[in-house]
């Protein structure tokens, strides 16, 4: 099969599309036909040699995939057959034409949507619902503020928040992406490379303060997400964008606020507890992206690349170009 392969750690030239060994469903695991993956950051860290899959995991690029049902491993209890339409979340393998899921981690795609769109949802809307419900335990009327808000998490998170009855308030790098983020749903945004997000933040709050931050930048924002967090605020940590080296009182402003930081990685979980959020999600979110349902879920494609240009793909998504997903197409 083909896959989205590199040689040695370094740039996006670095990548091309190889030809390897295509994968055996293992015990209680189902062989899917990839028709679409999709890029994220970890692929890009990944592709520099700075984040290597977890033990067990294949080494191949791509941590979801949309596509059918080709194959099912022993063991499998007959809730899949040959020619379903599934998504996956994986901890890897996705950018390739075929891989292997643990059968729990499977989840239907919706009627009425395509695999581009399909696609989009895993990665990004599954850390979403698992940083707000699992980690954040976000309630209604609660403010939620989400960096890189036009990102694939971030377009996800806005709509999860409003589907919490939450409000969301989100920080991005442009008047475009602002734009899309208020299209979302988002009830409040602003450029954080021209203007101070955490006075904004109070100021829209009415010196309230936030209740919950999503923050996959780090190091760069902490006075600023301590100054807009509220007492007893959340403070999550998903990403380190901008690195997690912290010089300064950090410990003694979070105290006066008696908040409290949690961080997560959702592709080391084990294969137990993300079975257990894509079920949550499978029943609670799911029925939303299909039509008729309200409020309406919509994943957000920016745009489509085939696997032979992973390269261009890579660089777009590492010069900050994409609002929403970049969705892989993988040959047939």
């Amino acid at each position: 099969m083909f896959a989205a392969y590199f040689d040695c750690p370094g740039g996006p030239e670095n990548l091309y599309m190889k030809e390897v060994m295509k994968p055996d469903p293992g015990e209680g695991e189902v062989l899917v036909k990839v028709s679409a993956s999709a890029l994220n950051r970890a692929d890009l860290l990944q592709r520099r040699g700075k984040y290597p899959p977890p033990k067990g995991a294949s080494d191949l690029l791509g941590l979801e995939a949309a596509g059918s049902v080709a194959g099912l491993g022993p063991g499998c209890s007959g809730r899949w057959k040959i020619g379903d339409a599934a998504m996956a979340l994986l901890s890897g393998g996705g950018q390739a034409q075929y891989v292997t899921v643990p059968e729990g981690l499977l989840m239907p795609i919706p009627k009425d949507m395509t695999v581009i769109q399909a696609a989009a949802i895993p990665e990004a809307w599954l850390t979403a619902f698992q940083l707000l419900h699992f980690v954040g335990k976000v309630q209604e009327g609660e403010r939620v503020l989400i960096h890189a808000g036009a990102s694939g998490v971030g377009m996800a998170a806005i709509q999860l928040v409003r589907l919490a009855k939450a409000i969301p308030i989100v920080t991005a790098g442009s008047q475009e992406k602002l734009e899309a983020t208020a299209n979302a749903g988002a009830s409040a945004g602003f450029n954080y490379k021209n203007e101070d997000f955490s006075e904004k933040v109070l100021e829209f709050t009415q010196g309230s303060g936030v209740d919950i931050i999503l923050d996959c930048v780090g190091a760069s924002y902490w006075e600023k997400n301590l100054n807009c967090l509220s007492t007893d605020g959340r403070w999550i940590i998903y990403g380190l964008l901008s690195g997690g080296e912290v010089h300064g009182d950090l410990l003694g402003r979070l105290l006066s606020k008696r908040a409290s930081i949690h961080t997560s990685l959702l592709r080391s979980r084990d294969k137990e507890a993300s079975s257990g959020y894509q079920q949550a999600f499978t029943e609670e979110v799911l029925p939303h992206f299909s039509g008729g349902a309200s409020p309406r879920l919509q994943p957000l494609v920016d745009s489509v690349y085939p696997l032979h240009a992973i390269a261009e793909a890579h660089r777009a998504m590492e010069e900050n170009r994409n609002i929403g997903k970049i969705v892989i197409e993988i040959p047939v």
